[in-house]
């Protein structure tokens, strides 16, 4: 997708794979990641199977992509490892519902209840064991009893994870959490057998406790955060209605939604939302597309208009053809490209993940060591062993050595951002968006549909001789079948016009050129004058009007019927609202604004020179948009921002794909980023989130990795109370998690108080 190292993988990744047909691909939506090192245990199990080329798991979009060889694994099979190793699977082609998310989270609310109970039993009976001198003989014993039902109850999912992953050769994080906690068990069982009356072991214990109680809690904050990022982005996009008016032999009932098919008609009322996408067949109305466009005017819309699913009809009542129900939508389109976020994983996140990698073994290996060494090693020296302080020493390194803020640290900050960014209209479909854009010197735009309206307008119509009507008509029947807004302008002007169409056949769209067909019994041609150019067609005199026209900014076409030009049609389009204010602002963060278009140079600089844009590559094809983008990328990282499927290639290539929300299904796909609103503003709000999202990522990093740096090495000495080493890990992770969420902390309450509730009472905003 660009230069980065980043999205070269995933460029190598596709040419392997077209490279390689016999190869196949899964993806695979896993519930119960936790932190980074879930995503090295997946890729390792995964990794040992044979037949198994790439592993690629995303923590943030909670998915694994695999490429197997099927001749010599099956589908099957990689998806039982992953259950075999605690995780849960569920279909990717399917949105996971509220209610299921909420399940989630209410069973693990349910599950950290218990276990901070136990807590709040445990730690008042430590601290009397170690200030209290009462001499309660049982104090151990239950502190005891409160860490095996920690253990081999409330933490039995972690038990089982952390063994599957031993029995793989995976040290993780719930491997270092169960092991911290049978750490404790096991010095409690010392204190209890062989040690001095004064060694603490009810704290033994309790640290068991505490242990499996942070790990559940840290889990579920961390489902918390990605449940209500990601519900921010279904409630962003939820508008579509449960119900529809369906038009049966005359008459109206209402059914649910499910009952729409295709080819069906149904009736919108005056402020009723539209339950479907579809074209209008009868009836006129003004139809409120803010919330799925942005564009905040009502579209009119008469008969043959297509509607979207989700806006809201006006004063007029429609009756509508059904052209798309269920997944085809364009709403379920857009969440379905977001739930199909890519796995790959922004560099910062690879980095921690190959630290993370080896640094499970090196706590275990250090704890082994620190332990070894008070306990044998002093008599090396000619010292007596200290069995007490190797105990205290081996657990603290454990209890230090913690990964979860490590893991934690960058994957957090990415899911706050996106749930910052949905909030905003910004769908930031891949990790490498919130590492890239930040880093973005040039922005390649789109003219027609980005910068502009996108919906031409007829405003001039020449005719070499005979009659304009007749101009219209021919172009506009020629036309008919084109998808080009072009196209849709002449045929809509005709049409407004009450002139007769006739039918087109043979139709042929030239890439970035024109058109061709038979009309009647001639052959029709309506293109640029470039086009005509090349040809070989004769201008003749509308040569000096197609120049007058070009020169104020319109886009004109010619028209031809058996190879001899008749005539020609001017057509503008509008800037769109807010454009000049947000190139400027682009323009004064030293970011260079340069536009792309098929249209003509005059067309092109009009616009340009409108808008402040002094770079313009005009009459660009559409497969030559993908090489200007390439030939920017030398002097920096690159955005585009287009919206057709002409933009796609250039899409693909750029360091960050922008598609506008009211784009092509192919554009959408090609992108990193999709603004919902369709605004240029919201490309500097995805900027400044992109910025804050990484400087969060950093500071979580450095937060987490200094902690660690920092008590680990002043665990092995033996001098820190495990308790302490407790508070202080607890301490850690939850500056990570304060970090993260800092300035909407109160987001975050509403969001743990609204676990459990039915989703009309659930909050309007979300972390």
């Amino acid at each position: 997708m660009s230069t980065t190292a980043t999205e070269d993988r995933a460029k190598l990744w596709e040419e392997e794979r077209s490279a390689r047909p016999d190869r196949a691909r899964i993806r695979a939506k896993i519930g119960g990641l936790h932190c980074s090192l879930c995503t090295g245990t997946i890729e390792k199990a995964l990794g040992q199977h044979d037949g198994v080329d790439k592993v690629a798991v995303s923590l943030t979009h909670e998915q694994a992509l695999i490429e197997y060889d099927p001749q010599r694994t099956q589908p099957e099979e990689l998806l039982q490892t992953l259950k075999d190793i605690g995780y849960t699977i569920w279909d990717p082609r399917k949105t996971r519902t509220f209610e299921e998310e909420e399940a989630d989270l209410v069973r693990e609310r349910n599950r950290l209840i218990a276990a901070s109970a136990l807590s709040l039993v445990s730690i008042p009976l430590m601290f009397v064991e170690l200030f209290g001198d009462v001499g309660w003989a049982w104090l151990p014993w239950v502190l005891g009893a409160a860490a095996l039902v920690a253990v081999f109850g409330l933490a039995w999912h972690i038990l089982v994870m952390a063994l599957q992953s031993l029995r793989r050769g995976i040290l993780n994080q719930h491997v270092m959490v169960e092991a911290t906690a049978f750490a404790g068990i096991a010095g409690g069982i010392y204190g209890m057998t062989v040690a001095p009356p004064d060694f603490p072991t009810g704290g033994f214990f309790a640290v068991s406790v505490l242990a499996e109680n942070y790990h559940i809690f840290s889990e579920w904050l961390s489902l918390i955060v990605r449940t209500r990022s990601s519900q921010s982005v279904k409630r962003l996009l939820d508008l579509q209605p449960d119900t529809a008016r369906l038009i049966e032999d005359g008459n109206e009932r209402e059914v649910p939604i499910e009952e729409v098919a295709v080819g069906d008609h149904v009736r919108i009322r005056p402020g009723d939302r539209i339950p479907v996408d579809g074209t209008v067949r009868d009836g006129h109305s003004a139809v409120d597309e803010s919330l799925v466009t942005g564009e905040p005017v009502p579209v009119e819309k008469d008969a043959g208009a297509s509607v979207i699913g989700g806006s809201i009809n006006g004063f007029g009542t429609l009756a509508v053809e059904v052209t798309a129900v269920g997944e085809e939508s364009f709403l379920a389109q857009v969440i379905r490209h977001v739930e199909d976020a890519r796995a790959l994983k922004p560099g910062i996140l690879h980095l921690v993940d190959r630290v993370l990698k080896i640094y499970a073994p090196s706590v275990l290996i250090l704890a082994a060591l620190a332990f070894t060494f008070w306990s044998a090693g002093l008599a090396l020296f000619g010292a007596e062993a200290d069995v007490d302080r190797a105990v205290f020493a081996a657990l603290s390194v454990l209890v230090m050595g913690y990964p979860c803020a490590v893991g934690i640290a960058a994957p957090l900050a990415i899911v706050r951002g996106a749930g910052a960014a949905a909030e905003k209209g910004i769908l930031m479909r891949t990790g490498e968006a919130f590492q890239a854009f930040r880093q973005v010197r040039t922005i390649v735009l789109d003219k027609t549909g980005t910068l502009t309206e996108g919906r031409f307008t007829v405003r001039e119509i020449e005719a070499v001789d005979g009659d304009r009507d007749d101009v219209l008509a021919l172009a506009a029947s020629a036309e008919s079948s084109s998808e080009h807004p072009v196209g849709r302008a002449i045929v809509a002007s005709a049409l407004d016009a009450g002139l007769r169409l006739e039918h087109a056949e043979d139709f042929e769209a030239l890439s970035g050129r024109g058109i061709r067909a038979r009309v009647g019994s001639k052959t029709v041609m309506v293109g640029s004058p470039a086009f005509f150019g090349t040809s070989g067609l004769e201008v003749g005199e509308l040569a000096a009007r197609v120049e007058e026209l070009e020169t104020t900014g319109r886009t004109v076409v010619l028209v031809a019927q058996e190879d001899r030009v008749v005539g020609g049609v001017g057509l503008g389009d509008e800037i769109r609202e807010g454009t000049k204010e947000a190139i400027a602002e682009l323009r004064e963060r030293d970011i260079a604004p340069v536009m792309v278009t098929g249209d003509n140079e005059r067309a092109a600089r009009r616009v340009a020179n409108e808008l402040g844009i002094e770079e313009v590559r005009a009459g660009v094809l559409p497969d030559q948009k993908a090489d200007v983008v390439r030939e920017l990328q030398k002097r920096g990282r690159v955005a585009m921002v287009g919206d057709g499927i002409n933009d796609a290639p250039a899409l693909m290539q750029a360091d960050v794909g922008v598609a506008m929300g009211a784009g092509t299904d192919i554009a959408i796909e090609s992108s990193d980023i999709i603004i919902v609103g369709n605004t240029l503003e919201s490309l500097l709000v995805a900027i400044d989130i992109s910025s804050r999202s990484y400087a969060k990522t950093r500071q979580n990093v450095v937060l987490a990795f200094l902690f660690n740096g920092i008590g680990v090495p002043l665990a092995t000495t033996g001098l820190v109370y495990p308790v302490w080493a407790m508070v202080a890990m607890i301490g850690s992770v939850s500056a990570v998690f304060a970090n993260s969420l800092w300035g909407r902390l109160s987001l975050l309450s509403e969001a743990v108080r609204s676990v459990g509730r039915h989703r009309d009472t659930a909050p309007a905003e979300v972390a």
